[in-house]
């Protein structure tokens, strides 16, 4: 590059009022074309893209080097901004009203051909795109999601400073306390055969914080779990992580939700309602069969069990007799479900143990269905009442379990709902769900483990059902769900030692594992600890639905692949047996490359 040389404005930031004036470019080639003699180059930064103009009459010299110029090049041009011809300007452009006529250009490196084209309409494979993610991360698309993403952490930082929080870090390196996930072990030189692990979250720590008296902290933090993947999970992923002291649950959700309220509105101009809805867990799971309910749209499910149990349909009857549950929902389809959609569902619902879909169209004439004639005239009344059903509309039914029917019914509601496309776009229709269950009954453990985390505390009103119906005590959690995604989740903390003992007992966790697990936790509640509850967001996630991205792949810079491998780096890789030995450890031959 000439000495001297400075870059004076982004590409993206030229406009007509820097006509006449002299500016400096610098970035990429994004395409070149040779026009009768002139010589287009469309030159691209994070900015956007500024048309450069390159004259063989009034500049042979640069004009010739621009030839030579190739897609990706990196390189710097100085020139003068003029206004296109008003039949050459481009409304698709932030740029497109100016070119810039090019006085010098200075080849800053060269780029050789790439793996594959940097553009969003062509299909490259997810490998291959990870592979060269520095490559893939010029792309427009891709490096917008990472801008709006850099614009989300600010409005957290700037929301959550002036509502008094502090901003403090917590260890990378803890200790393992395995209580769902597993953890990633890092291990350690100086006390050979023990181990560090990389946090699940910063749980233990902001607790920690709230009985140091800073009441109220938050950090923009990695976490970790060694799991199965999917499109939205990653083996690192970034929450938003506070905590306060003295606070109760309903004044945590009030700042929560202003902190999303604010940055929607300041990343994306969004608007969103407040209060937000608050829903409880046990309507969740009835209405919607699923604990993060999608409530853009209507189509909830009913139980019918009270009206058909008795009936000559054996499915029905039997059913009801054995403790199980008739839930129905109403599909007000745009046009007439086909036999062979009708039919389509059927297998759908059959991964989550459904043993098929039972349906019945009614029409003016009366119900088409397989089990109408089993149905008095009075029991399809009050079947069209209780799911609001109209002429042209469509029952679809389940029996079974009730965790089974939710399950299936409502994962069939969302599938329904996307093929018929019933959902509106450009919507965000946020909720709390709250009241979720303390405990549930893990059978293969044959004890009870905590829903969220086992510092979770109980409902004050249900304290005294743990000991003697621990299945039935409510928790002083609370869940934020935004389009059917759960965004955030947080609890009331127990700060007593005595109930945090008492928790312990009844999943299970003896004196002597709590101690050697959380046993500095257990000892700081015995030093004046205060009333405390936080949350965390998933930052992806929140990202991942501000930008309309369908993977978390597409708002994380350098993300790994669904398993857990990075192609970039070839991490994980094996290392060398000196690195080993000085560990103590050794790696069975059947796991050396």
């Amino acid at each position: 590059m000439k000495a001297g040389m400075k870059r004076t404005k982004y590409c993206g930031e030229v406009t007509k009022d820097d006509c006449g004036k002299k500016i400096t470019l610098m970035g990429w080639v994004q395409k070149r074309r040779d026009l009768g003699g002139l010589v287009f180059l469309d030159l691209r930064d994070r900015a956007g893209i500024c048309q450069i103009v390159f004259n063989p009459e009034t500049d042979p010299e640069t004009h010739a080097l621009a030839q030579k110029v190739k897609a990706e090049y990196c390189i710097a041009i100085k020139g003068e901004v003029v206004l296109r011809p008003e039949d050459m300007r481009n409304k698709t452009m932030n740029t497109g009203d100016v070119e810039i006529l090019a006085e010098e250009i200075h080849i800053l490196n060269e780029a050789k051909t790439l793996p594959f084209v940097l553009s969003e309409e062509v299909e490259v494979g997810e490998a291959l795109k990870l592979q060269y993610r520095y490559l893939d991360l010029r792309k427009p698309g891709l490096q917008n999601n990472i801008i709006l993403r850099h614009k989300a952490a600010q409005c957290v930082r700037t929301y959550l400073n002036d509502a008094g929080f502090i901003e403090v870090e917590t260890p990378m390196l803890t200790k393992s306390t395995p209580e769902g996930a597993r953890d990633y072990l890092v291990p350690s030189r100086i006390f050979p055969g023990h181990f560090f692990a990389l946090p699940q979250s910063p749980q233990l720590f902001k607790q920690l914080l709230m009985i140091s008296g800073f009441d109220r902290y938050y950090q923009i933090v990695k976490c970790f779990r060694d799991e199965d993947l999917r499109a939205d999970r990653q083996p690192e992923f970034t929450q938003i992580d506070l905590e306060t002291s003295f606070l109760e649950m309903d004044e945590i959700l009030d700042i929560t939700e202003g902190l999303i309220v604010d940055m929607f509105k300041e990343t994306i101009g969004v608007d969103m309602k407040q209060p937000f809805l608050r829903m409880s867990y046990d309507e969740a799971m009835s209405s919607y069969g699923a604990d993060k309910p999608d409530i853009r749209f209507d189509m909830k499910l009913f139980d019918i069990s009270d009206i058909v149990a008795k009936t000559d349909f054996g499915v029905f009857s039997s059913t009801v007799a054995n403790g199980g549950v008739i839930k129905a929902m109403n599909v007000k389809a745009p046009a007439e479900l086909s036999r062979k959609d009708l039919d389509s569902f059927g297998v759908f619902v059959a991964t989550f143990g459904a043993k098929g879909v039972m349906w019945a169209k009614i029409s003016d004439t009366g119900w088409q269905s397989s089990f109408a004639k089993f149905l008095s005239d009075d029991q399809k009344k009050k079947i069209e009442e209780r799911l609001s059903i109209k002429p042209g509309d469509t029952m679809l039914v389940i029996a079974g379990k009730k965790e089974m029917v939710n399950a299936s019914l409502g994962a069939l509601r969302l599938h329904v709902a996307e093929k018929l496309s019933l959902i509106p776009e450009n919507t965000y229709a946020p909720l709390w769900v709250i009241g979720f269950p303390l405990l549930e009954w893990n059978e293969d453990e044959k004890r009870f483990v905590a829903v969220h985390h086992p510092f979770t505390a109980p409902a004050i009103e249900d304290i005294d059902l743990l000991s003697t119906d621990p299945a039935k005590v409510k928790a002083q959690a609370y869940d934020m769900v935004i389009n059917g995604q759960e965004v955030g989740g947080g609890s009331v903390r127990i700060h007593s030692r005595d109930l945090q003992k008492k928790v312990f007992d009844v999943i299970g966790l003896g004196e002597e594992e709590a101690k050697y697990k959380f046993g500095f936790l257990l000892e700081a509640l015995e030093y004046g600890a205060p009333p405390h509850g936080g949350l965390a967001f998933g930052f992806d996630r929140l990202v991942a639905l501000l930008t309309g991205a369908k993977s978390l792949r597409d708002v994380i810079a350098f993300p790994k692949t669904q398993k857990a491998a990075c192609p970039l780096t070839q991490a994980p890789s094996s290392v060398d047996d000196a690195q080993l030995a000085e560990l103590g450890i050794k790696v069975l031959d059947k796991y050396k490359n």
